[in-house]
């Protein structure tokens, strides 16, 4: 046993002091793959230097222009794409665990890609060659693409405000207000979600440097405040009518796909507060009268609470490497082309990513608190940003309640209910 604690603290310095150790070494378990280590070594320099002023970018509120750039510059917005277009040819769960990574170093920075890496997948599967070659050079130029879908406001449950319509020349505009356009200020491109000329719904994708177009960071939810999600105005801004996209004919298993994404990052954010309550409790030299041992760092209540937050991140990431295996599964049916078969994997994947989703979300809420249990009020000091992970977590989990989830987990148990797919917010009639 000896042997076993020498092996662990020789692995955990080596992960203080070196980006290239392995995944196995930090005790997060086997990776997705035999080649994830040689994958994974791409990108952590840029991870570490990423991590390195994260506090700082957070409590001044400076936007993560230049990391964005960090990443698509090593091919990190490229990982899923063919190697002939400057990829990498990464599977789902390989690049979801590289999503854990980079949440630990800054939780911002996938949910910015978010709808990037959807897209990515829509790309992937589509069967219209000339809108794959279109967009498989752009990413290869290391162009990327965030989200102006949700509204906001009144807009109704059933269909958009924002819309296309004809000209006095007759050419196809679109107009409107979004919110929630996680990414976007970041990206060459958005997706707007739209009412189209017959009153369907669908999405257009513009430039977001295009004529009309404004992107404004006035995002003030309290947790991951430097997504920029917040408003869009399409002012009367000209549509490329090929990058008007019907909803039956994008990937099928987006709904779980977008969801596993936030929970990736909640893992990434559990694995950051592991390192941040492990770090602060081996070097706390205050200590209260009534304490077990005169050292913090000895103290068995103490260690317990750490053992807690430690293994909350360790089950989080092994769910979403399950998870993950089955969106691969999912993405291969697609391309078979076999609807009934790839309807299967599909209700498969929703079901594992709400189950996921009610457990990760539990976990790491109470992770990201009762680490605050490990410290003194000291702990709450704003320059240290502990306080981040809990309203970062609390945040990520808002989206598309766990409450909906749980039911249709119970509905799927006990009458055989398949889940839905894609889901709306808005306005409900009185």
């Amino acid at each position: 046993m000896s042997n076993l604690n020498i092996t662990l603290e020789s692995s955990e310095l080596a992960y203080k002091s070196d980006d290239q150790a392995t995944q196995i070494h930090q005790v997060w378990g086997e990776p997705p793959s035999s080649r994830y280590e040689a994958l994974a070594k791409n990108f952590r320099p840029i991870f570490k230097k990423i991590k390195a002023h994260a506090l700082q970018r957070e409590i001044e509120h400076t936007l993560p222009i230049e990391q964005i750039q960090w990443l698509k510059d090593a091919g990190f917005t490229r990982l899923r794409l063919p190697k002939r277009y400057g990829g990498f040819e990464a599977t789902i769960p390989e690049v979801f665990a590289l999503l854990v990574e980079l949440a630990e170093a800054d939780s911002n920075l996938p949910q910015v890609l978010r709808i990037h890496f959807g897209f990515t997948e829509d790309i992937l599967i589509s069967q219209d060659e000339a809108f794959k070659q279109r967009w498989l050079e752009r990413f290869e130029q290391g162009q990327t693409i965030g989200s102006a879908w949700s509204e906001g406001g009144n807009e109704s449950i059933d269909q958009f405000q924002t819309h296309l319509f004809l000209d006095s020349e007759q050419k196809l505009r679109v107009k409107g207000k979004k919110y929630y356009t996680t990414g976007s200020l970041y990206a060459d491109w958005t997706e707007v979600g739209i009412t189209d000329l017959e009153g369907n719904s669908g999405s257009v994708i513009v430039s977001t440097k295009a004529e009309g177009v404004e992107i404004i960071d006035d995002w003030n939810g309290f947790g991951q405040q430097l997504t920029a999600s917040g408003t869009a105005i399409f002012d009367d801004v000209l549509v490329d009518p090929k990058e008007v996209l019907i909803d039956d004919n994008r990937f099928k298993y987006s709904a779980a796909f977008y969801q596993l994404i936030q929970l990736a990052i909640i893992t990434g954010i559990a694995r950051a507060a592991t390192y941040d309550v492990s770090q602060a409790v081996a070097h706390r030299t205050r200590n209260y009268s009534h304490a077990n041992t005169s050292l913090v760092l000895n103290d068995p209540q103490i260690l317990q609470i750490v053992g807690q937050v430690r293994s909350a991140a360790y089950t989080s990431g092994v769910l979403i490497e399950k998870v993950a295996q089955s969106l691969q599964r999912t993405y291969l049916a697609a391309l078979q082309h076999n609807l009934n078969y790839e309807q299967d994997q599909n209700a498969i994947a929703e079901l594992e990513s709400a189950q996921a989703q009610v457990i990760i979300t539990d976990l790491v809420l109470n992770a990201t608190t009762i680490l605050f249990d490990a410290l003194g009020a000291s702990a709450s000091d704003k320059k240290l940003g502990l306080d981040r992970y809990w309203r970062n977590v609390r945040t990520l989990s808002s989206h598309n309640p766990r409450v909906f989830k749980q039911r249709i987990i119970g509905d799927f148990s006990v009458n055989g209910t398949l889940p839905p797919y894609q889901w709306r917010i808005g306005q409900t009639k009185q």
